[in-house]
């Protein structure tokens, strides 16, 4: 069993969207557990003071509605400092999306959020240096069988078959045909306009995933404002040809539409 010291605050936020310079908090939960093993959890929906993106909405599924009349941020500063008080911090993937989100909410609401001292325990992090991601991995995973042979091609080929038909039968709703799987295979996250997540969808318009230039902003702003750096992802960056046909046809005034 994990051993404490102090207390330790699990928590998670949902938000208007995924730049934690820009985008606003709509949900927060932290759970605080003691050294004795006792919980205590604080929830709350959260006024984001501006419009939550359909995209987003897709995602956690809190709608304006639902938001419409909650506490903003400031009003729980006060309450959400005081759960946090004194204890060390987890999240999944917190130290690169929900401390920052966080601490520049409450910065904007005017509160400080000491993080001095803090230790942080990311279950992410965690599950990626531990669950390794490879061939011989995923044979094991799927099959139960130790791969020899691996890196040569022969063995790495019969043991992806392997895996391919081992995952057909362990996954109910996986395609088993290859049209279908085909389709699966090739679908891109509904909150991406490119399979590279370079563009992402923000109030049905194709806005910046990447970068700390105009990530946030749509293609159509920096198109009209900053034309060259469009200009330079067809001609120069090392982008995916979706990317470029996306950024040559906005050049040319065509912007990517979402459908439904």
């Amino acid at each position: 069993m994990m051993k404490l010291d102090r207390p330790l605050c699990v928590f998670d936020l949902e938000a208007t969207g995924t730049d934690v310079n820009q985008d606003r908090i709509v949900d927060v939960c932290v759970l605080r557990r003691e050294p004795d093993g006792t919980e205590a959890a604080f929830s709350s929906l959260v006024d984001p003071g501006v419009p939550i993106p359909p995209e987003a909405t897709a995602i956690h599924r809190i709608t304006n509605d639902m938001v419409r009349g909650q506490p903003t941020i400031k009003d729980l500063a006060p309450r959400l400092l005081e759960v946090f008080d004194g204890a060390d911090l987890c999240g999944f993937n917190a130290a690169k999306y929900d401390i920052p989100l966080l601490t520049i909410e409450l910065k904007r609401a005017g509160f400080d959020w000491p993080l001095a001292g803090r230790r942080v325990a990311d279950a992410f992090t965690i599950f990626a240096r531990k669950e390794r991601r490879d061939l011989t991995a995923a044979y094991k995973f799927y099959c139960g069988k130790d791969l020899s042979g691996a890196h040569r091609a022969e063995a790495d080929v019969r043991a992806t078959a392997e895996i391919l038909f081992a995952q057909v039968e362990r996954y109910a709703d996986l395609p088993r045909d290859m049209a279908g799987l085909d389709a699966f295979c090739s679908a891109v996250d509904p909150s991406r306009v490119d399979a590279d997540g370079k563009f992402v969808w923000k109030n049905g318009e194709a806005a910046f995933g990447f970068g700390n230039r105009h990530k946030g902003k749509t293609l159509r702003e920096v198109v009209a404002v900053d034309r060259s750096y469009v200009s330079w992802m067809v001609e120069k960056g090392n982008f995916s040809p979706d990317v470029v046909r996306i950024c040559r046809e906005a050049l040319e005034g065509k912007f990517p539409a979402k459908k439904g």
